[in-house]
């Protein structure tokens, strides 16, 4: 019997499990790639290629991928890629490239990913910063502040009042200069005389200096020039200045200034004017005076009965009449007897305009 030869050749096939490895592989690196385009994922530096590098020249058309998905001849030059030094301007084809290749990068991917490598860099260099204060932390703060600030509400009494002392003091050395009395004198206008009508008007300062004594022609016909009051005759109005101009003289020097009158009223009146009553003392309205003088709180006293009881003077006296300069004067004494109290109780009080 003859022999038989057989040539058989029994190499091993290649291994199932290897092949499903390279597709997990693929798959795997798919994804990474696609995240690293995306800016999730930091690049990995990948192990240098065992294939040997070739020129720097794109594939051909026909070139396919070898087994281990790398190209035979792929190279990425560092400024000018191959197509723009070619001038070819020959791209790779999509079907062609294999997923575990690192693509060439666009300009918007590189600038974000580069963007988040500087970010996260520049954090880690960062010194750490204490976590901003919350609420009940500002809470607390600001109740420090406050304690630092402000006095607590269980001060004593005193200095409260030493305050409202200081702030009298300090107003009481303003009022001298911002002080002044007036007198008018009227005559009788109008039917049968009835209606008061400024004739003579004298303002002097808080030292009883005179300010202002002018006579002064009301706009009306003079009726009765009441001399045994008001002390005005016929030559005064001869040079007399005119209503209106002495109306608008006398405003600018009452305007602002505290006033002190005896019945004030009636020179408002005539003037036709309104002056503050926060910055109006009427030397008949103030009941500290009356107690000084004996006389009721509530009564209206006249001026020459209180200066005379107060101030020892005869004002008011003969026939020849008032004197309006006189009598701003004599108020003006008369309302410094009780400044200090009557100003306390207004700081305390003060009068509604």
């Amino acid at each position: 019997m003859s022999t038989l030869l057989l040539n058989l050749d029994f190499g091993e096939p290649p291994p199932k499990k290897a092949l499903e490895g390279n597709a997990k592989h693929r798959n795997f690196v798919k994804k990474r790639r696609l995240l690293e385009q995306r800016g999730f994922l930091s690049k990995k530096n990948q192990p240098p290629s065992k294939v040997p590098k070739l020129h720097s020249e794109p594939p051909k058309k026909g070139e396919t991928p070898r087994v281990d998905g790398t190209w035979k001849t792929r190279s990425f030059p560092k400024k000018k890629t191959a197509a723009s030094s070619n001038g070819s301007g020959q791209t790779l084809d999509k079907k062609a490239a294999v997923s575990w290749v690192t693509p060439a990068p666009s300009k918007k991917a590189d600038s974000v990913t580069a963007k988040v490598d500087l970010l996260g860099e520049f954090q880690s260099a960062l010194p750490k910063i204490s976590s901003h204060p919350t609420q009940s932390q500002k809470k607390d703060l600001q109740k420090k502040s406050s304690k630092k600030n402000h006095p607590q509400k269980n001060a004593p009494q005193n200095s409260t009042q030493s305050h409202s002392e200081n702030k009298c003091s300090r107003a009481f050395q303003k009022l001298p200069q911002k002080m002044v009395a007036i007198d008018c004198e009227m005559v009788g206008t109008g039917p049968k005389g009835h209606v008061s009508s400024l004739a003579r008007c004298s303002i002097v300062n808080y030292d009883g200096d005179v300010l202002y004594d002018e006579y002064i022609l009301p706009p009306c016909q003079i009726v009765d020039y009441r001399t045994r009051w008001s002390g005005i005759r016929k030559q005064h109005m001869v040079n007399a200045t005119p209503f209106k101009i002495a109306r608008g003289q006398i405003l600018k020097m009452l305007t602002g200034k505290i006033v002190v009158g005896h019945a004030i009223h009636n020179d408002f009146k005539a003037l036709q004017y309104f002056h503050p009553k926060s910055l109006t003392r009427d030397t008949s309205h103030i009941p500290p005076l009356n107690r000084k003088a004996d006389c009721p709180e509530n009564a209206t006293v006249s001026l020459k009965l209180l200066t005379k009881k107060l101030l020892n003077r005869d004002i008011q006296a003969g026939k020849s009449g008032h004197s309006s300069v006189e009598d701003a004067q004599a108020t003006m004494e008369l309302y410094k007897l009780v400044e200090v109290e009557w100003e306390e109780h207004l700081v305390q009080n003060p009068p509604k305009d």
